[in-house]
């Protein structure tokens, strides 16, 4: 395993902000723009960006972004700000950037439309406007415990006490959560839109990141989604034909092949995923994991 060597830990300090860390920085910049503009101005900010069957309606489909980039109040900005900063990190650095930004704002928008959903069927318990990255966090918190479904989680509850659990029984207990709340509806809080964003955090690394074949001739992403388990990452068909390893790589000491062959290839996933390697860089991730095993 190449668990404790260097190269396998976050680069993002020396790469910059990650992806995460611009998502909440813009969330925190919109919500002072948002606080300033219903403070000295009388722009209709809510009527043309919170998500509302009413905006839809009069064909504000931006809605569907925009309401995640809006919060009611800085404790609400704060516990979503908690689930992006754990969760998306995680989800940035097993699937890269490009795929991050998809599952937190395509889970946005599928859990609008959940909501939206809701409140055309029961306008009275779901029919106010809906702003927040609630859906999105879920959708991260979702993609997370289907990546990773045994993986142990402390949590504190109440902010205090120390709670251990799988991610799995996590994403179940929000599920349970959500669908509590849309049969038993009270207050503002958008569990149709956590529901929603839950499913499609599922549905993406199901249907993109896990399948074989994934639709819309998306490129599989490979079968072992962990960071730090990379050197394992196979491509689930291998070919028919193998590749002769070429001498001067087999030949040089662990240290010398991994700094020449391997870091590449794992810059190349801190940028842009799993996903994003050719066989030919999966057979060397291969040696690379056999080589350390000899060591």
């Amino acid at each position: 395993m190449l668990d404790d060597r260097s190269y396998m830990r976050s680069d993002s300090g020396r790469r910059g902000w990650s992806m995460t860390t611009i998502l909440l920085a813009v969330n925190v910049v919109c919500f002072l723009v948002q606080i300033i503009l219903e403070r000295s101005s009388n722009f209709p900010l809510y009527p043309y960006f919170a998500l509302s069957t009413e905006g839809l309606r009069h064909g504000y489909i931006w809605q569907l972004l925009t309401f995640q980039f809006m919060h009611g109040g800085f404790l609400h900005l704060l516990f979503n700000s908690i689930a992006i900063f754990f969760f998306g990190r995680a989800i940035e650095e097993t699937l890269g950037k490009v795929a991050f930004v998809r599952i937190y704002l395509l889970s946005g928008v599928l859990g609008g439309l959940v909501q939206i959903i809701g409140a055309l069927m029961a306008p009275r318990y779901f029919g106010s406007a809906v702003v927040g990255a609630s859906a999105g966090g879920f959708g991260l918190i979702a993609a997370y415990a289907t990546l990773f479904p045994d993986r142990t989680l402390t949590l504190l509850l109440f902010f205090i006490i120390p709670i251990n659990l799988r991610a799995k029984h996590l994403l179940l207990l929000s599920a349970a959560f959500a669908v509590f709340g849309i049969l038993m509806p009270s207050g503002n809080v958008a569990h149709a839109a956590h529901l929603g964003g839950m499913l499609m955090g599922i549905a993406y690394v199901k249907w993109f990141v896990l399948s074989d074949r994934p639709p819309l001739r998306w490129r599989p992403f490979g079968r072992s989604p962990s960071v730090r388990e990379l050197v394992n990452a196979n491509s689930a068909k291998r070919p028919s034909w193998r590749r002769a390893k070429p001498a001067q790589q087999e030949d040089l000491p662990p240290a010398e092949f991994i700094s020449q062959a391997v870091d590449p290839i794992l810059d190349k996933i801190s940028a842009h995923g799993i996903h994003s390697l050719t066989d030919h860089e999966r057979q060397i991730l291969d040696a690379a994991r056999k080589k350390m095993a000899r060591k």
